[in-house]
């Protein structure tokens, strides 16, 4: 009974002294890894972290840890991330990859295309024709047809965004059967950014087919206009859908239905666009077997170099359209555009465009080439940086037609 008591309080100390030292060191760690990170430039160096905390916590519409995302994109289905040795599989991988992004596939539905009205333009005839591009959507397009038996080579036209929604189609296509203030605006913004040319005509002139169908919320399809963009994009998102997924799978659509006219040679259906429709046009091309060579004006960069503040990309709204969910955890625009490769592609941007920093659009050209190169197709690759603005002025054209007519 002695022993008990004398032993018992012992081995009570020991156990209070064995909890005090382990509270102790765990103190210690606690404080030395305090001290650790104050001493991280990333965090602040001399802050208190225990009181500091996050504010204001977006700056420039941009959350203020956004560097520290951008750091973590590393593309890893990129094509030069070194993880692929066979290109065709990779293609095949990366194209998926892209069309499931897209998270937009209706059911499969005819075309039934119905022409409604036409114009006789001298050389070619221009119609109005019907279509469904989905079916979700039976819609009104604009389609160009040189006289003649053909076969003919074909052009997806694909109109820009320009904050502009009265007009789309009619962008490139000059209009006819329509309101007078269609026209006069048709014809304000082919002037203000394409040289004064509607570019489907000039194509048409020269023995193109031509295609063009307005994305939605555009001319025929409008109704959210500009400050209308968020909330049908997220509508779309709340129903399943996206707005950037519908517009690059009514474009795939779109290539198909061109390409499988009576009188086309199939071998030679090209893409081409102008800002939104310069990225429309290398998607189109990176993911439809049927477009075989791409136009591109005005729409190339990188992911992060758009994401800076101040950059346009960075307000939301027109973003919304060329936005697909997730999809640079995996890859970047040029690889994106990569997919198209080995198909003839021309590249087109300003130096005095403010939309796309010349840095950013010098770091994909240099990504797309070195992935033509790896292909032994490094020829078939045009880029080329204009000392002009986010326009698709008469010289462009000149030259992007007659490398058109040389590389199709």
């Amino acid at each position: 009974m002695t022993i008990k008591r004398l032993f018992l309080p012992g081995l009570m100390l020991m156990f209070i002294f064995l909890l005090i030292n382990s509270c102790t060191q765990s103190e210690r760690r606690k404080q030395e890894k305090i001290r650790q990170i104050s001493q991280d430039p990333s965090i602040g160096a001399g802050k208190n972290v225990l009181t500091e905390f996050q504010t204001p916590g977006v700056q420039d519409n941009l959350p203020v840890f956004y560097t520290k995302l951008a750091d973590r994109l590393t593309f890893p289905l990129s094509w030069l991330s070194g993880k692929y040795n066979d290109f065709e599989k990779w293609k095949t991988t990366a194209r998926a990859k892209v069309m499931e992004s897209l998270i937009y596939s209706p059911p499969p539905v005819p075309f039934q295309p119905i022409s409604i009205d036409e114009q006789d333009r001298g050389d070619y005839i221009a119609q109005k024709v019907v279509i469904n591009i989905t079916a979700d959507s039976r819609i009104l397009s604009y389609l160009l047809r040189p006289k003649g038996e053909g076969p003919f080579p074909a052009v997806l036209l694909l109109h820009d965004h320009g904050a502009r929604f009265d007009i789309g189609k009619e962008k490139v296509i000059k209009p006819f059967g329509v309101k007078p203030e269609i026209s006069e605006s048709a014809q304000q913004w082919v002037t203000e950014c394409y040289g004064g040319r509607y570019i489907g005509d000039e194509l048409a002139k020269a023995g193109y087919v031509c295609l063009c169908m307005d994305a939605l919320n555009w001319s025929d399809r409008g109704g959210a206009k500009y400050e209308g963009q968020q909330s049908l994009a997220s509508n779309l998102f709340n129903l399943g859908a996206s707005l950037a997924g519908v517009i690059a799978y009514e474009d795939l659509r779109a290539a198909e239905f061109l390409a499988t006219l009576p009188n086309i040679d199939t071998t030679k259906v090209a893409a081409m666009g102008l800002s939104m429709g310069s990225y429309r046009t290398w998607q189109v091309a990176a993911l439809s077997h049927h477009i075989k060579a791409g136009v591109a004006i005005c729409w190339m960069a990188t992911a992060k170099g758009l994401m800076i503040p101040g950059n346009n990309h960075t307000r939301g709204n027109s973003a919304f359209t060329m936005t697909h969910p997730g999809l640079f955890n995996y890859l970047d625009y040029p690889d994106i555009a990569s997919i198209a490769c080995p198909k003839p592609m021309l590249f087109f941007n300003g130096l005095q465009d403010n939309l796309f920093p010349v840095p950013s659009v010098e770091e994909a050209y240099e990504k797309m080439h070195k992935v033509w190169e790896s292909q032994g197709a490094g020829s078939r690759l045009l880029t080329k940086l204009w000392d002009d603005k986010h326009v698709y002025s008469i010289a462009m054209q000149d030259e992007a037609f007659a490398w058109l007519k040389k590389n199709l």
